[in-house]
């Protein structure tokens, strides 16, 4: 199972071409929904005012270097996923980010350059299944652990909202992508391995063609909301309050 290409073992009953046009659907859908999620928010709108009022209460001219250093320092943050301290929420959001992207750039590879390939390096399928490993076991960790709702108002673990569109595709897709594979490799009956195939298709779909509704578009919005605010904090602009400030004046 962690072996072997799955796309190659499908291209036994589907065309590969199937796959590669599906996974560039997939980018078509991920950018409209981005877009369509930005635009029903008002989120581009909302940027430029905010980058407006902030240039001109800005005190000083922030410098390019100063900029570069910010925008090193946010994507740094981000890849550490920061934001969340230290703590239970940041290891699950870790582990279902990076065995996300483990997951979703393997299959890239394998689909557009070894899915008619008899020498796929074992390394692509061993770091896909990881990669959905990952994404299920902590996104069940988080589903009925961590999740705000959960942990502080006491509702049922399956009580379901439309911030949970996210988290729950993304189990479903990984589950079964690894089901599939195990399926694959075990059984040769085409109709047992394409239904298989098919539930994994159907919640990939939903993951990203739900990008509209669910919170996918998050991870594009929260290190620009991050850099801007370092921007602003820089050029003193920022309304967020002063530490310094709370300080001297309560003494």
């Amino acid at each position: 199972m962690f072996v072997s290409n799955p796309f190659t073992l499908l291209s036994q009953f589907i065309s590969p071409i199937f796959m590669q046009v599906y996974m560039a659907l997939v980018i078509v859908a991920v950018a409209i929904g981005t877009w369509l999620d930005t635009y029903h928010k008002g989120s581009a709108k909302f940027f430029m005012r905010r980058r407006e009022k902030a240039r001109a209460a800005a005190r000083r001219q922030v410098t390019a270097v100063e900029i570069t250093t910010l925008a090193a320092k946010t994507i740094g943050e981000a890849v550490v996923s920061g934001e969340f301290g230290r703590g239970k929420r940041r290891v699950s959001h870790l582990l279902i980010m990076y065995g996300f992207l483990l997951n979703v750039i393997t299959t890239f590879i394998m689909v557009y350059g070894y899915i008619t390939a008899a020498d796929t390096p074992t390394v692509l399928p061993a770091l896909w299944d990881i990669g959905a490993l990952m994404m299920v076991g902590a996104g069940l960790w988080f589903f009925f652990y961590l999740r705000v709702n959960i942990a502080f108002d006491g509702d049922p673990p399956f009580s379901l909202g439309r911030a949970d569109l996210f988290i729950g595709s993304v189990i479903a897709s990984a589950a079964f992508a690894l089901i599939w594979h195990f399926v694959e490799t075990v059984s040769a009956d085409a109709t047992v391995n394409l239904i298989f195939f098919g539930l994994y298709l159907l919640f990939t779909t939903l993951l990203f063609g739900s990008v509209f509704w669910s919170k996918f578009a998050h991870m594009f919005y929260k290190p620009m909301v991050a850099f801007e605010r370092k921007i602003e904090e820089a050029g003193g602009a920022s309304d967020l309050p002063s530490l310094a400030r709370g300080r001297s004046g309560g003494s």
